[in-house]
């Protein structure tokens, strides 16, 4: 939701298999975001050729070779390869290309290692040991203990706004220290159970510690290498031999920015790129078993709802707050935005995983009382305007239900289109009620990110020092019953009168050429096999 404008572009067409794709250039990829004709993506016949499903990690054996095209909405002209700067989905698709985390999350949202080998805490909890596996950077030098620090410090740097900044603060890092070239021991400001959630954190990746010109050259440890790069237009990287956990199948990966869902339909249907990201339900069921390319539906992937700033008029009233959580007919948002794509939300995040506040009972919509609230908060005739954007799939059909739902509580909702490219900046600091949503992580990641008062991406300002320091009592606290207590009080306070009003969790759906393998479909977005570009390959 913060944007660092691009410090460079680099010219499409300084690859030396360029040619191959010049037809797509030539017909112009740029028409995808808006900026031309969607003609542009002519039918030309379907992706691949193979009548075996695409996904699935396990659909024969792998092939090398080739070159992979992917289609994601993208950042526009601001888009930056600097990992800590990593919020699109786009943009985190090429970061996990190019570097790696100490961790990530798997399908379950625990943290897996990926460059930290094992990590063992001491008997406080406050101080853990991290052993790094033998893994080298794309220039042949061996990532060890001191860039993983330069990486931590740069995210933590307090003049700067990286997304995983708040998700470090646990670690004491003028204290902490490189125990050995490929050893690390984490001082930590109080104890901590659940520390490798921190390594997993979205956007903590590991950079060498002379890194710059993220956007020139950039030097990871991932499974491909950087070749080129034109900020909201396209990324060419290739297979990395050396890679850690095995070279990957494809030559080339190139992604290729849409902006506009019928585009990267067209550009999959018509085989110009043999994935396509986000696609809407609707799109999903016309092409489902169809035959033409294949649908991958990624279960609980997406919350879905709406942001009240609670600093600001009309939402610095919870009553209002609690008005509008009553005001919301849930079941009516999930079939008209998502074509029922999902399952309803009880305002909270993070239905299904570790710690969720099951016991709470599911909101229902009660426009009486949703009425007395705002009579008693002096906010019965409420004009408000709600910020939306085509960005994402179910945003501006949730936004035009709500705003009818509304109205039937005396409040007149004005809805604001916003910009595709800059809608997340955009609506991070301005205005008082958005469209939004959320990946998959875990709950108290959801909570370091998003609701403590020094969260980077706090879109609801929600800013009590209480509400920290209930955060920072359940990450120390050691027995687990105990912890998910804590997190059951907090939540149950969002509940009651948090700024996320939360209608919907919602599938992340794929489309795939039919010749694509190995796309894992019981990855939610966010997780580590989510974008596993390494691992699929051309049947």
């Amino acid at each position: 939701m913060h944007d660092e404008p691009a410090r460079h572009l680099l010219p499409v067409g300084d690859h030396p298999d360029e040619r191959h794709f010049s037809g797509l250039r030539r017909r112009g990829f740029l028409a995808a975001t808006g900026a031309a004709s969607l003609g542009a993506f002519a039918l030309t016949g379907c992706g691949g050729t193979d009548d075996t499903a695409g996904a699935g990690g396990g659909a024969g054996t792998p092939r090398r070779g080739g070159r992979l095209r992917a289609a994601f909405a993208g950042g526009g002209a601001s888009e930056t390869l600097d990992p800590h700067l990593a919020n699109l989905f786009a943009d985190v698709a090429r970061a996990k290309a190019l570097y790696d985390k100490l961790a990530d999350y798997g399908a379950d949202l625990s943290a897996q290692p990926r460059l930290a080998e094992k990590w063992e805490p001491n008997k406080t909890l406050d101080r853990w040991r991290i052993t790094l596996r033998r893994a080298t950077f794309h220039d042949g030098r061996p990532v060890t203990a001191k860039d993983v620090l330069h990486s931590y410090r740069r995210i933590a740097d307090p003049r700067k706004a990286f997304r995983a900044k708040a998700s470090l603060e646990p670690i004491d890092l003028d204290a902490s220290r490189a125990t050995g070239e490929r050893g690390i021991e984490f001082v930590l400001k109080r104890p901590t159970a659940e520390f490798p959630n921190i390594l997993a954190a979205f956007g903590a990746y590991i950079v060498p510690e002379d890194a710059t010109g993220f956007d020139k050259k950039p030097i990871g440890s991932g499974p491909f290498r950087f070749v080129s790069f034109a900020p909201g237009r396209s990324a060419v990287f290739r297979r990395n031999e050396d890679y850690w956990d095995g070279a990957p199948h494809l030559d080339e990966l190139e992604f290729v920015v849409a902006n506009e869902e019928s585009a990267r339909v067209n550009a999959l249907l018509g085989g110009q790129v043999e994935y396509a990201h986000e696609l809407h339900p609707t799109t999903a069921r016309a092409h489902e078993g169809k035959g033409q390319i294949t649908i991958v539906r990624l279960r609980g992937s997406d919350m879905q709802g709406f942001a009240m700033k609670t600093d600001r008029a009309p939402f610095d009233d919870k009553r209002v707050r609690q008005a509008f959580f009553l005001i919301a007919d849930r079941k009516e948002l999930l079939d008209g935005a998502l074509s029922g794509a999902g399952v309803i939300g009880n305002d909270l995040f993070g239905k299904g995983y570790e710690y969720y506040a099951n016991s709470l009972p599911q909101r229902e919509q009660n426009l009486d009382r949703a009425r007395a609230l705002l009579k008693a908060a002096g906010a019965e005739k409420l004009k408000v305007t709600l910020d939306t954007s085509a960005v994402a799939a179910g945003f501006t059909e949730s936004a035009s239900i709500f705003r009818d739902q509304a109205a039937k509580a005396g409040v007149t909702i004005d809805v604001k289109m916003g910009s595709k490219d800059s809608y997340w900046s955009d609506i991070l600091d301005g205005g008082t009620l958005c469209s939004y949503r959320s990946g998959a992580m875990p709950i108290e990641a959801h909570i370091s990110q998003r609701l403590l008062t020094d969260s980077t991406t706090n879109a609801t300002k929600w800013h009590h020092k209480d509400f920290d320091a209930l955060y920072q009592r359940a990450q120390s606290t050691k027995d687990k019953a105990e912890r998910a207590a804590v997190y059951e009080r907090m939540q149950r306070r969002l509940y009651s009168e948090g700024g996320f009003l939360v209608w919907g969790f919602a599938d992340r759906i794929l489309g795939t050429a039919r010749n694509l393998r190995g796309v894992e479909s019981k990855a939610p977005a966010n997780t580590l096999d989510w974008a596993r570009f390494d691992k699929v390959w051309l049947a």
